[in-house]
């Protein structure tokens, strides 16, 4: 009997092998089950395309609440180092890590010591190691530097004011008696933007925040100092620089702001040709557009991003998909004809802007899942806030903006961080990495295979914008990126949540579907000219040879 019982479990097993190999279409070898979720096996094959170059796919990290690596609650170097596999896994290729000098603020954008790394985030040693693997890797670290201003406590400003305070009120400062006087921008009037110094008639420049002094960039022997600093980070390995603030770098004369970044920038390629300067630049395209007759690389395209910007407003219906297209058409001219050079950088959100999932309060995905999409899709050097590849939220003050990265559900789980002194509980709409990696329709999965298409077609971040005018309408995002060097692709954004159908016969009857992005796991098919997209969702073509 026990005999008989084992064959028939053999049989049985055989017997449901054959069936999931008919099952399978029977074509030589068992099919294995794959997901319900296109894109997951239609983009499988899609291979990232190394090229270094300036037009990366960037992670901003603030370092103080990304990743603890020694349980202080504080995020720190050597936990982003134990974070390159989920960095590198996702696409990135470029890292840019906020303020890492040592400052006693949690942000850090109020500098101590130009040449050191704060204690509480690890060691100058440790930063070269991050480099070191980073590099090892392809991916490239940018240095947040902060030159509008310092700390009040940095030593600079420390001897100045010392020097200031033993003066009678009646006398001028000497140069050659205290040359930090001229580092700063002191005055014996209360002017606009100044604030006074304790103890004496004098008052000083602070644009942002009384402890915060802000720095005569004019100044020679600043700039000498400045030349010093960049010499000595590119020397450490660091391949470019996120410059802070620099519409303020000389307060009510836009002039000077290109006169410094200009300076900056024949400075750092003066050192190292393939420096790579980032301006934050928090205006219209207009006045970004004037900057870049600096000849920086690239300034952040502020106008898309934010809850009030260009992306948000085509997702709500203030603007027609196809405003989107021709709002990037209109950055590219303006930006270009100042620049030809230029590499723009699109961005969402930062560590000063509300999380995007708390933009769209009914959505439970699919719209904070495309309006990333729009930004990685846009030309350039795309930057990513961390913790938006999952949905965080997070909004009001700045301390709720820079929340700890929901690694886990568990606030005591390895690498998690406490977050800012001050911060208030945020409640997250999404899970956190650890249950979003399983799921095929999670954030995460979205964002990684955004990113993977952005990188397997180099001229959707390298190219320059063609709409098509006959598919775009009010639902439909329609254009063509062209590029010397790279295959020209077609992308189709359906940016409403009712499936749409489309000819393109306009575009060319030479078009083969490439890649898929779906936010459910409804079809995107492509047949006899006709396009089929789901609520929500994209497609890649490419032109074949054929005509």
């Amino acid at each position: 009997m026990k005999r008989f019982k084992e064959w028939v479990a053999t049989f049985l097993c055989a017997l449901l092998f054959l069936l999931g190999y008919v099952a399978n279409q029977g074509q030589g070898s068992v099919v294995l089950p794959t997901s319900p979720v296109q894109m997951i096996d239609y983009n499988k094959g899609l291979v990232p395309a190394v090229i270094d170059d300036a037009y990366r796919t960037t992670y901003e990290i603030f370092v103080y609440s990304f990743c603890d690596s020694n349980g202080d609650g504080v995020g720190d170097l050597n936990g982003i180092r134990g974070k390159l596999d989920y960095i590198s896994d996702m696409g990135f290729d470029q890292l840019w890590l906020t303020p890492v000098h040592p400052s006693d603020t949690y942000h850090k954008y109020d500098v101590d010591d130009y040449y050191a790394i704060d204690p509480s985030f690890g060691t100058l040693e440790d930063y070269e190691a991050l480099l070191a693997e980073c590099h090892a890797r392809g991916i490239r670290v940018l240095l947040d530097l902060v030159l509008n201003h310092t700390s009040d406590t940095h030593p600079w400003f420390r001897a100045a004011t010392d020097y200031l305070r033993t003066l009678p009120p009646d006398q001028d400062p000497v140069f050659e008696d205290c040359p930090y006087v001229w580092y700063y921008t002191f005055s014996r009037e209360p002017l606009d933007g100044f604030v006074p110094l304790d103890g004496t008639p004098w008052y000083y420049e602070a644009r942002f925040w009384s402890e915060m002094p802000d720095l005569n960039l004019g100044n020679q022997v600043v700039r000498d100092e400045v030349t010093n600093i960049v010499s000595y980070w590119l020397g450490k390995g660091v391949d470019g620089f996120r410059l802070d603030a620099v519409t303020s770098y000389v307060t009510g004369n836009p002039e000077g702001n290109i006169d410094f970044l200009r300076y900056l920038s024949e400075t750092c390629k003066g050192i190292n040709p393939n420096c790579y300067l980032v301006g934050e630049a928090w205006t219209d395209r207009t006045s970004i557009a004037a900057l870049y007759a600096s000849g920086i690389d690239s300034l952040f395209n502020f106008p898309f991003a934010d809850s009030e910007g260009i992306i948000r407003s085509t997702l709500n219906g203030s603007y027609k998909a196809s405003d989107y297209v021709n709002a990037m058409l209109l950055a590219e001219e303006a930006y270009g004809a100042v620049n030809p050079n230029y590499v723009d950088a699109p961005f969402y959100t930062n560590h000063d802007m509300g999380r995007s999932a708390g933009y769209y309060a009914l959505d439970d995905g699919p719209v904070t899942k495309m309006a990333y999409a729009l930004s990685l899709f846009m030309p350039g050097d795309s930057f990513m806030y961390y913790g938006e590849e999952i949905g965080m939220k997070g909004s009001g003050k700045d301390e709720n903006k820079r929340a700890p990265m929901y690694w886990s559900n568990d606030a005591s789980a390895p690498g998690m961080c406490a977050g800012p002194s001050g911060m208030d509980e945020v409640q997250m709409k999404f899970p956190p990495v650890e249950d979003q990696m399983t799921d095929d329709l999670s954030l995460w999965r979205w964002f990684s295979e955004v990113i993977k298409v952005r990188r397997a077609f180099p001229a959707i971040a390298r190219g320059k914008t063609e709409p098509v005018d006959a598919v775009s309408d009010e639902s439909v995002a329609a254009f063509i990126r062209r590029s010397d060097g790279y295959d020209d692709v077609l992308v189709v954004m359906n940016l409403r949540e009712q499936p749409i159908e489309k000819s393109l016969s306009a575009v060319g009857d030479n078009l083969s579907l490439a890649a898929v992005l779906g936010t459910n796991e409804e079809q995107i098919t492509f047949e006899n000219g006709s396009l089929s997209l789901p609520a929500y969702s994209i497609a890649v073509l490419t032109f074949t040879n054929e005509q």
